[in-house]
């Protein structure tokens, strides 16, 4: 997913207005969209089997609130998804695209000005957003535990859905999709795939001026640097260490020094970077520079198909592994419609829903493939990926944990301060 750092001052406004504005609070709610008024709040949803919330969410609409950046995805939402919440259940879809810091800044006015019935009720957040709305008392839950769909199809206990960048879930977020860091080069261009930091080294040195990678706090940018610190330093130290500026500097010291290393062969000699992942992609695609890095894993295949991309195209991984995380749902504290929020994310888990997103969008899905039957697991099985991508159960055999999320801002800052320019 991509993402914006919440701000110090919106955390702040938040913390001092919220406090007292728990999730699943005993609200009145109304549906967003419905004629009649709903009885859908915390307390009497508790009391309410899953059948019973679809019924009491017909005729309403629910909004979905969250990066609208990515065309193929906003299409399928609103072909695929919303025609389906509509014909089984009545619902409508109400898509919202905003970034993740404009959507909490949204939702904490609501809630400072006392509404009951806000605006928001789905959105599609993880990191140390969601971190930062949960301690805050912005999201509602428990709620994955009501859901039929959760408890029949996923993996209640893995760490892709009890953690999100090492930060306990407890129920108030649902798996949306996963997500795990690639590289991709044309090897008619650049044969040589770096699978290491040593390699990579001696790559940028090969073609000086033509890598890059976006600026922090870009989402891939900033992924790709942690990278960058795990083969430098490793990452099992990062695991539960403490978001002490002075402390993270000194263990992720090596990396800045590497970073630094690289500069001067880097596009622009690294005085500047692509201000975001899109740029950096676009570049790519133009020839300007030999390397591209995304967390959207299967990309390559559907960009080759469009023409975006050369037919020789690969997607890659560092031998020891690139970083992976999960996406999620969450429902607002202050939603007017929670049933219908938590029907259509019963739903988005669906396999159905799952292996369309799989098929159409090639994004990793969620469920747990033990559960699934036989003609659910060959629905996704098969899946044609497409040309340039790494084999899924390769690629997620080589998938690294994200490091607790409130250590992700300090390494910007520090990258910031002592990588740029110098």
């Amino acid at each position: 997913m991509k993402k914006k750092i919440v701000t110090a001052m919106l955390a702040a406004a938040m913390t001092l207005s919220l406090a007292a504005c728990g999730g699943g609070s005993d609200q009145s709610t109304e549906g967003n969209g419905a004629d009649t008024e709903t009885e859908a709040s915390g307390d009497s949803l508790e009391e309410m089997s899953f059948e019973e919330m679809a019924e009491e969410a017909k005729g309403s609409t629910v909004t979905f609130y969250g990066w609208g950046g990515d065309e193929a995805l906003n299409e399928w939402l609103d072909n695929v998804f919303a025609p389906t919440m509509k014909e089984k259940y009545d619902i409508t879809m109400e898509r919202v695209p905003m970034d993740i810091e404009q959507v909490l800044s949204q939702l904490s006015g609501e809630i400072e000005g006392g509404e009951e019935d806000g605006s928001i009720d789905m959105i599609w957040i993880n990191g140390e957003n969601f971190q930062s709305a949960k301690e805050n008392n912005m999201l509602y839950g428990p709620f994955t535990d009501k859901l039929p769909n959760f408890n029949d199809y996923v993996d209640a206990e893995s760490e892709d859905v009890t953690l999100d960048f090492a930060y306990p879930i407890e129920g108030y977020e649902a798996p949306y999709g996963k997500a795990q860091v690639v590289l991709i080069a044309d090897t008619a261009v650049t044969p040589d795939l770096p699978t290491s930091a040593e390699a990579l080294e001696e790559f940028v040195k090969k073609y000086p001026g033509k890598v890059t990678y976006p600026a922090l706090p870009d989402f891939t940018g900033s992924a790709f640097v942690r990278n960058i610190i795990y083969e430098i330093c490793g990452y099992e130290q990062f695991l539960d260490m403490e978001a002490d500026k002075e402390t993270v500097r000194e263990a992720v010291e090596p990396a800045m020094e590497y970073l630094r290393g690289l500069n001067p062969y880097l596009w622009n000699e690294g005085k500047t970077f692509p201000d975001s992942s899109t740029t950096l992609d676009n570049m790519f695609a133009d020839g300007e520079v030999v390397l591209n890095m995304t967390y959207d894993a299967y990309t390559t295949g559907i960009k080759i198909a469009d023409g975006t991309y050369t037919e020789t195209t690969q997607s890659f991984q560092f031998d020891k592994g690139t970083i992976g995380n999960t996406n999620f749902m969450a429902i607002a504290a202050n939603s007017g419609n929670k049933a219908g929020a938590m029907v259509a994310i019963n739903e988005m888990l669906s396999p159905e829903m799952q292996a369309s997103r799989y098929e159409e969008l090639k994004v990793i899905p969620v469920l747990d493939n033990e559960k699934l039957s036989e003609d659910q697991k060959a629905a996704f099985d098969s899946v044609d990926l497409g040309p340039g991508t790494i084999p899924q159960d390769e690629m997620l055999s080589k998938r690294l944990p994200e490091m607790p999320a409130e250590l992700v801002p300090i390494i910007e800052e520090i990258w910031t301060e002592e990588v740029v320019g110098q």
